[in-house]
């Protein structure tokens, strides 16, 4: 479909999904989140993507919500967790649930939900001029799309606790020092790293990246011995798949293995 406040491109298995919305450092407005919850619905349904990169237009990566948009409901009858229900968590359920992997380049600002969808990117780098804000507990609101569940799993109870209740903006270095994310690069390199990371992945064994990110998420309500029993039958279906056959060929003849995901 045609979307108006995001971008979407297609090349050879890796999409490429940036906000555009540059002249509001592509804060989230009821439009632009509504065509991310249906662009997700159409990378999910299209089996030719095999990695998606995220990523914002001009000089954010997304400001949060937008909070002057019309069509944001205000005052005291308005519902944020018919919002959040309605529009931003089937987002984040999609990300954290679709069978492909997800590179988040972070540039500039990632405040808010915006910090959010970089958390539920399965790897995420950023410019060197990126931050990192949690900006819930400025306007009176607790920190959500998701980030509640993220950020105590990525750097630990008081860090998530700080991070949330002070609010306060944490540069690109520090969030990577944290484990908020996997790396920092110029950013005049953070395109060409991202796109080189997703790329590898859209080129990569797409059934064992699908069921490592399974089995990561079902990992932290598990104990031991579940997620054991979890290894075991995703490992019994990868071994009778193709690309094991063709990983295991590529490896004794010393070649680059050509994945298909199968």
């Amino acid at each position: 479909m045609a979307y108006e406040k995001i971008l979407l491109a297609r090349d050879n298995g890796l999409a490429t999904l940036t906000f555009n919305a540059p002249d509001r450092l592509n804060a989230v407005s009821r439009k632009m989140i509504a065509e991310i919850k249906t662009c997700w619905e159409e990378l999910a349904a299209d089996d030719s993507v095999r990695a998606v990169l995220i990523t914002g237009a001009g000089r954010g990566f997304c400001a949060g919500a937008d909070l002057a948009d019309p069509d944001r409901d205000s005052g005291a009858t308005a519902d944020s967790g018919a919002a959040l229900e309605k529009f931003f968590n089937p987002v984040i359920r999609a990300m954290r649930a679709i069978p492909k992997p997800i590179v988040a380049a972070v540039n500039g600002v990632a405040a808010g939900v915006g910090m959010s969808f970089a958390l539920a990117a399965d790897i995420a780098v950023a410019g060197k001029s990126a931050s990192f804000l949690q900006a819930f507990a400025r306007i009176g609101l607790l920190p959500d799309g998701g980030s509640t569940w993220f950020l105590p799993r990525l750097v630990g109870d008081q860090r998530a606790r700080a991070l949330a209740m002070l609010a306060p903006q944490i540069s690109a270095e520090q969030a990577k020092e944290w484990g908020l994310i996997w790396d920092v690069v110029d950013d005049a390199d953070l395109m060409t790293t991202a796109t080189g990371i997703a790329r590898k992945l859209a080129d990569g064994p797409t059934l064992a990246l699908a069921r490592i990110k399974d089995a990561l998420g079902q990992a932290s309500g598990n104990d031991l011995g579940r997620q054991l029993d979890v290894e075991r039958d995703f490992q019994r279906e990868l071994g009778r798949s193709e690309d094991f056959k063709e990983g295991v060929a590529a490896f004794l003849a010393k070649r680059k293995a050509d994945f298909k995901g199968k």
